[in-house]
């Protein structure tokens, strides 16, 4: 499994971006309110922040040999793929929070304070999502083994002509 590459990431946050401005503008078209997204979706965000650390910290200490015994490689896996999850759910969130925010910013009447604080919550946890999501992804690759070899590589014989 590859990590997760800073090119997805910043290609899903811009378009998160471009989907939370257009949904915006559309609201005010059509002469609704803009969105706000709820007060509990940032928390709920560093909440995810954690339980992916919290899921991923035990394949780390295996990784690094301070438990006895192995972990289960299907533990590992998931825990890898929650966080590779999670990076690309904060990428997403933050886009959406930097487009609804640039919108409201850039109208001609000021925006709510509350409004503004909403759009900052939401921005600062994604980010925070993203880089514990990062992390995680981290503590759960496994050390490169002296014996695993790819198969084009040249010690192996495999592109050997003869």
């Amino acid at each position: 499994m590859r990590r997760t590459s800073a090119a997805v990431l910043i290609l899903l946050a811009l378009v998160g971006g471009g989907i939370g401005y257009l949904a915006d503008h559309l609201l005010t078209v059509a002469g609704r309110a803009t969105f706000t997204p709820s007060g509990f979706l940032p928390v709920l965000l560093l909440l995810v922040a954690a339980a992916t650390l919290a899921l991923a910290w035990p394949v780390r200490r295996s990784v690094r040999g301070q438990t006895p015994g192995r972990i289960d490689p299907f533990r590992a896996l998931r825990a890898a793929t929650l966080a590779r999850a999670s990076s690309l759910l904060g990428a997403i969130m933050a886009g959406l929070g930097a487009g609804l925010g640039v919108f409201l910013l850039t109208r001609p009447v000021s925006p709510q304070v509350g409004s503004t604080v909403a759009m900052v919550a939401l921005v600062a946890s994604s980010l925070a999502l993203v880089v514990a999501a990062l992390v995680a992804e981290q503590f759960c690759t496994l050390p490169k083994d002296p014996d695993d070899r790819q198969p084009d590589d040249p010690a192996t014989g495999a592109n050997a002509r003869g």
